[in-house]
């Protein structure tokens, strides 16, 4: 899955622009392009020169929006970057419509590439989860340390409240989905989302609704919002199938980074008990569970997420030292 080999690879050309986007207070968007792939990147300029680079990855339906409060909690510790993935946020769908997760972790790895900021600690959160597994394993080069929020790593026995967003896989159910909800409010869409993706959705205050609502509102008037869906949901369905030496799991065992793992008691997608096979699984692992915390713990609990990032950091730093 190395793109190393290709011409074009490092051909990329940055546009800066608002892209309409209500960014947040300290932060830009930018685009980066590629050939046949445009990915809208979110930064936080660095408090100081030589901090070490780092990579923020979304999960399925999310924006590199959802780093935002961890990217705050740590910048004085990394150089970030979080990116939309083809089809998410503000990066446009990509040329060739590949939406499966090795398709995503090319994405991950063309930008990496083109930016040179390699190798970076590197984080992914549910279907980001999996895709940044991925670019650890084909790519240590490119990974420094990685940090996995609920990761999207196929489960035997998914839980009920999953098995809905699972069945988006299925050709017809999101056109049936939007039918049946088309009379649904922008405020009950978001509401619903916030329940499925928070252990408890009362820690978004007024303001967080608000923006998420606005948000959500833009992305369905996109052309291509439930096409994205549906076929990103379809490439995690692929992933959980395969086997031999492209299971995720046999990936996982391969990465050699240090990693973090972060795991919520109430997430309703990745089953908490997922935990004790993820840290089995990665050979320097590190496990920090949050009994209140949702799929999203990065957005719930920012500053325990931070807080054990803060030491994965010192560690590693301190190991390199010793070296």
């Amino acid at each position: 899955m190395s793109s190393t080999e290709l011409p074009w690879a490092r051909a990329a050309a940055e546009v800066t622009g608002a892209h309409g986007a209500a960014v947040v207070p300290g932060e830009e968007l930018r685009t980066v392009a590629l050939p046949g792939l445009a990915l809208a990147v979110r930064t936080r300029p660095p408090v100081r020169e030589g901090l070490p680079p780092a990579l923020y990855v979304h999960g399925l339906g999310g924006s590199s929006a959802n780093w935002s409060a961890l990217m705050r909690e740590l910048t004085g510790h990394l150089d970030a970057e979080a990116v939309d993935l083809p089809g998410f946020g503000f990066s446009p769908p990509p040329d060739d419509g590949d939406y499966s997760i090795s398709g995503h972790a090319r994405a991950v790895i063309r930008l990496l590439e083109a930016s040179r900021r390699g190798p970076v600690h590197l984080f992914g959160n549910s279907l980001g989860g999996a895709v940044v597994t991925r670019v650890a394993a084909v790519r240590p080069d490119l990974v420094r340390t990685l940090t996995l929020v609920s990761p999207a790593l196929p489960e035997r026995r998914p839980q009920l409240s999953a098995v809905p967003t699972g069945l988006l896989a299925v050709p017809g159910a999101a056109a049936l989905f939007s039918r049946v909800t088309r009379d649904w409010t922008a405020e009950r869409r978001t509401r619903e989302v916030l329940t499925l993706c928070y252990g408890d959705p009362a820690r978004v205050d007024a303001d967080g609704f608000r923006a998420a609502v606005a948000e959500y509102e833009r992305r369905l008037g996109l052309p291509y919002f439930w096409d994205v869906m549906t076929r990103s949901a379809r490439g995690v369905v692929d992933a959980y199938t395969l086997g031999g030496q492209h299971s995720l799991w046999r990936q996982a065992e391969r990465v050699l980074a240090p990693t973090l793992l972060v795991y919520g008691g109430r997430d309703r997608l990745v089953s908490f008990r997922m935990a004790r096979r993820a840290s089995s699984a990665f050979r320097d692992s590190r496990l920090l569970a949050l009994p209140e915390a949702g799929h999203v713990a990065m957005m719930e609990y920012p500053e325990a997420v931070a807080r054990a990032f803060r030491e994965l950091l010192h560690e590693t730093t301190a190991d390199a030292g010793r070296s």
